[in-house]
């Protein structure tokens, strides 16, 4: 951290270098206070990031710079599920507990269309912290909206791994079936 504040495309690419090294998500908070400016400043810069097609998300943990694919890529697959909100720790942990990422979730607005938002947990830790700064701010889950009907893109190494992490989901009664 420096105690000079770091100016518009200089702190940019400082950011950028930041999350491009970070193994893990990196708040707000903790970049403003590497770059020595305030969260606002923060939020402005990534936009302007991601309007350079930098590929930033925004996580519940905080900030992630998307890494090109390496040589062993992903399998990836969408799922329905059904459930009530507060199944959600319960689903989320059956999946990462199969070592499967659950990317993001998405339901069907009658207005607006599909909505989307990154989710991004990996591990019982990421999926407790989100479910967590759910509670904290008292924000409702996205499958409120639909009645609990929503979709999840999940990541793991193989097929197989997602049809375990499936079949799991299907034995605690939490994948939207057309007779629900």
């Amino acid at each position: 951290m420096s105690d000079k504040k770091l100016l518009g495309d200089d702190r940019r690419a400082f950011l950028l270098k930041l999350l491009q090294e970070s193994k893990s998500p990196i708040t707000g908070g903790d970049l403003a206070k590497e770059a020595n400016v305030s969260r606002q400043v923060i939020v402005n810069d990534i936009t302007l990031l991601k309007a350079k097609n930098e590929p930033i998300i925004a996580t519940s943990q905080g900030y992630i710079y998307l890494k090109p694919p390496t040589e062993k890529t992903l399998t990836e697959k969408i799922i329905a599920c059904l459930h009530r909100p507060e199944d959600t720790e319960k689903e989320l942990n059956l999946l990462v507990d199969h070592g499967v990422t659950v990317k993001d979730v998405k339901v069907e607005h009658p207005v607006y269309g599909d909505l989307t938002a990154s989710i991004m947990v990996s591990n019982r830790r990421e999926v407790e912290q989100f479910v967590d700064k759910i509670n904290r701010t008292q924000a409702a889950y996205l499958s409120v909206l639909t009645g609990g009907i929503h979709l999840h893109t999940i990541a793991a190494q193989s097929e197989q791994v997602l049809e375990e992490a499936i079949h799991s989901l299907k034995e605690a009664g939490l994948l939207f079936r057309e007779n629900n």
